[in-house]
């Protein structure tokens, strides 16, 4: 697989991404194992997760499965830190908190550093700075290799970024940026991607198929073992099942169908080639889904293609990203 840096650092990542939101709650172990060691051998190196994944099972998870079956070296951890289960703080994104739960996810996953440290959500009670001297002290220190945000939006970004780079030598730069984006999400578009690409962050996407609305697999009514089937998750899914979603998903489709390959291989490799994009992350949750994500590794869509899909897909953006004038 073919590996990409991570906005303007060293780091390497390859351009498809593993994501481990299900697992330990409704991925296995011999499925994760399965899954891991798929990614591992099809050169796959980014697998990403969080503290909050089942609770923090997931680093659980990942961290039995590394050094037995995948060498330690020859994957990079991204996780993240921030976002806690009380409901009357969504987001504590304070030195001290921070700091605790970096230290809990290197005890999870039986490592001493991970690679990419993330930020997972704004904290708008916290001082920015002192959410950003916790990134410091984890470079510094040693546990976290390079540091990234998720969550953030253009002006949150662009700060935290900008702050980072104020002080050569003695913060760390932002290296990436995690956000949903797809074919049915472009909101990225209007202020994130803008100001990760000046600043030199890269977007690693998530939900890169759509909340799986893009494979086609919704077109005739939810599967019954589908996350839209499900109690739990439905609510996540139904937001891109409108009359708008159908006429994207229908142009992937079409498209697909021209290339002779399926609609889960264009809608990937359409986010994996879009500027700033350093590698979208797939939560596959079965071996037959991975499969088919990383088989996209030797597609590359057609200029004709990308731009009947970019104008299908195209967002509303007016005032203030279009003079007034022509409103």
């Amino acid at each position: 697989m073919e590996h990409r840096h991570v906005g303007r650092t060293g780091l390497r990542v390859s351009r498809i991404g593993l994501g481990t939101l299900t697992w330990a709650r409704d991925v296995g172990e011999r499925e994760a194992a399965d899954l891991l060691k798929a990614f591992w051998e099809a050169g796959g190196t980014l697998v990403d997760t969080a503290d909050v994944y089942a609770d923090g099972g997931a680093e659980h998870l990942l961290g039995r499965l590394l050094g037995d079956l995948v060498p330690r070296r020859d994957v990079v951890i991204a996780t993240k830190a921030g976002s806690v289960p009380d409901p009357d703080r969504r987001v504590d994104c304070s030195r001290g908190h921070l700091l605790a739960a970096l230290d809990a996810s290197l005890e999870r996953l039986g490592t001493d550093y991970v690679d990419l440290w993330q930020i997972h959500s704004y904290d708008p009670v916290t001082p920015l700075e002192e959410t950003l001297q916790a990134v410091d002290t984890a470079v510094r220190s040693g546990r976290a290799r390079y540091a990234g945000v998720a969550g953030f939006c253009g002006w949150q970004l662009a700060k935290a970024a900008a702050w980072q780079l104020a002080a050569p030598g003695t913060r760390a730069p932002l290296a990436a940026t995690q956000l949903e984006y797809s074919l049915l999400q472009r909101g990225v578009e209007r202020e994130v991607l803008p100001a990760a690409l000046d600043l030199g962050v890269g977007l690693l996407p998530s939900s890169p198929l759509g909340r799986g609305v893009l494979t086609g697999k919704y077109r005739g009514g939810a599967p019954p073992d589908s996350r839209g089937a499900s109690e739990r998750l439905a609510p996540f899914v139904s937001p891109y099942l409108d009359e708008a979603a159908a006429r994207i998903v229908d142009a992937v489709a079409t498209a697909a169908d021209g290339l002779a390959v399926t609609p889960l291989q264009v809608a990937l490799a359409w986010v994996r080639d879009r500027p700033g994009v350093a590698a979208p992350v797939v939560g596959a949750r079965t071996a037959r889904q991975l499969d088919e994500a990383l088989s996209v590794e030797g597609l590359t869509l057609p200029d004709e293609i990308c731009r009947a899909l970019d104008d299908v897909s195209a967002p509303v953006h007016r005032y203030p990203d279009h003079d007034w004038s022509t409103l």
